[in-house]
């Protein structure tokens, strides 16, 4: 059953339009989520943006804490819509605020934007770890639409190792199961994983995570209409680009251009094959080997 949620009205307005169905692009770390905004990004309707401080706070507290958003309840809502209503603004000094991943979405002006309020449509955001916050967001925007991005896990831990932002959760001082257990932002579910933790191997952790954003994302599966949720594989965004713009643009009603994609290649896909050692596979495929198996990616037979 669906859970129900406030719908209570609310009018959110920037840049002088009226903030209607926004967008959302929900995914582990690595996963491909920023294909899938630079796509949008390529559309002159969507105003997306990526990481702005404002929001990336408000995210994190939500996803690392969820306690927060439930015991504030409609407040958590007004926080997230109150970010968003600042993270959106189109000005020099507001889009200056852009991390350089926005940034390379391309699309930005010779004053400093990345939009023309005048044309903007439709809003979006690709910030990271929006997928722990998507009960905070579907609160706070009860018409939005999700689209959740999965690829291989492998390749997602292949990804994450390389990363020193995907990394950092992981260090003494950031990580909080001392305070937060079950910990769905570190993929710990049970007192077993609890007591490994502190030991654990760097890929062991990276599995962890990939495996609880893809029970996440089942969740969300299970819970939202249809046609609020639309799941795209990382793997048919590269080898079936104009089949995957054609159905996201059928979702959002909104015309995605077939070439916002163009040179993309596949190199990436099956990359844990070069870039996993024997042992992390291993344990990659232990602890995520059902939900692999689930989602239809072939297991190596090592775990």
């Amino acid at each position: 059953m669906t859970p129900t949620r406030s719908t209570s009205p609310h009018i959110l307005v920037v840049n002088g339009t009226k903030v209607r169905r926004p967008v959302f692009l929900l995914g582990a770390p690595h996963s491909g989520t920023d294909l899938v905004a630079r796509a949008i990004r390529q559309s002159a309707a969507f105003h997306l943006t990526m990481g702005r401080p404002n929001v990336v706070r408000t995210v994190y507290a939500f996803a690392r804490r969820p306690s927060i958003a439930t015991e504030r309840g409609a407040g958590a809502a007004r926080v997230m819509r109150d970010a968003y209503a600042q993270s959106w603004q189109v000005t020099p000094d507001a889009c200056g605020e852009c991390p350089a991943q926005c940034r390379d979405l391309g699309r930005m002006g010779p004053d400093g934007t990345c939009a023309d309020p005048r044309g903007i449509q439709r809003f979006a955001d690709a910030t990271p770890d929006l997928i722990y916050s998507a009960d905070v967001i579907l609160d706070a925007f009860p018409d939005a639409q999700l689209i959740q991005v999965i690829r291989d896990g492998r390749d997602v831990v292949a990804g994450m190792l390389t990363d020193e932002r995907c990394l950092a959760w992981f260090r003494p001082g950031f990580a909080n199961l001392d305070e937060v257990f079950p910990n769905a932002f570190l993929g710990v579910e049970d007192t077993t994983e609890r007591m490994r933790w502190p030991r654990a191997g760097v890929a062991v952790k990276c599995a962890l995570r990939w495996r609880g954003s893809i029970r996440l994302s089942a969740k969300l599966r299970a819970q939202i209409p249809e046609e609020q949720l639309l799941t795209v594989r990382y793997e048919d965004l590269v080898t079936r680009t104009r089949e995957s713009l054609g159905d996201m643009s059928d979702y959002l009603g909104q015309r995605i251009a077939k070439s916002a994609l163009h040179g993309v290649g596949d190199d990436d896909i099956g990359m844990w094959q070069e870039h996993l050692t024997l042992k992390q596979v291993t344990q990659v495929e232990k602890i995520a080997g059902a939900e692999l198996r689930r989602l239809g990616y072939r297991p190596s037979g090592r775990e």
